[in-house]
């Protein structure tokens, strides 16, 4: 076989493992989804700064240096969300209750992935350990009656080969909005 019909196969591979994880969401299966992610997981998310260009006429900048020229994440910034493994295992533990008061009634969830671009890390094609995933995303969520609320971003994976199957090792979510209207972020992403 050669390397590129190999990167294919793991391509694909790795494009229905995520398919997999957004129809677990949906379907509000949550200790299998935990179950896709390593014991050393870091799960984040941030949302971007709005700045005029450093070519803006509309405001001047005096010391350009003092920051990019781009609406990238700042990443001393606070994060919207910092978890690791245990402490998604602890939410999900809290939505079992039945007394998490912001998920009852449930929302319903539609998790839509798309525009999944896969580089090698390290290894040779195909064969690599683990891999980083760029894609981007749009949640839809709705609950009650009227409550309907959409999140749309990128998101930036490390999926990691364990025991022949992929888990992700970390999660960098980065939305698109900087000011949420939503009344909380009680759904996974």
């Amino acid at each position: 076989m050669t390397d590129d019909v190999i990167r294919e196969g793991v391509i694909r591979d790795i494009e229905q493992f995520l398919y997999r994880e957004a129809r677990l969401l949906d379907e509000r299966r949550f200790r299998e989804w935990l179950e896709l992610f390593t014991d050393d997981l870091r799960y984040s998310m941030a949302t971007r700064a709005n700045r005029y260009p450093l070519s803006s006429k509309a405001i001047a900048v005096l010391d350009p240096a003092r920051r990019p020229n781009d609406e990238s994440v700042d990443e001393d910034a606070l994060a919207i969300l910092d978890e690791t493994k245990a402490t998604l295992g602890g939410r999900v533990a809290r939505l079992e209750t039945g007394m998490a008061w912001a998920e009852d009634p449930p929302s319903r969830t539609r998790h839509f992935i798309a525009n999944i671009e896969i580089a090698d890390i390290g290894m040779a094609p195909g064969t690599a350990a683990e891999v980083q995933v760029h894609c981007n995303f749009i949640v839809y969520k709705s609950r009650s009656e009227t409550e309907q609320d959409f999140y749309v971003g990128a998101r930036r994976d490390l999926l990691r080969r364990v025991d022949g199957g992929w888990k992700i090792a970390r999660r960098k979510l980065v939305l698109d909005q900087n000011v949420l209207l939503a009344k909380n972020i009680s759904i996974f992403f």
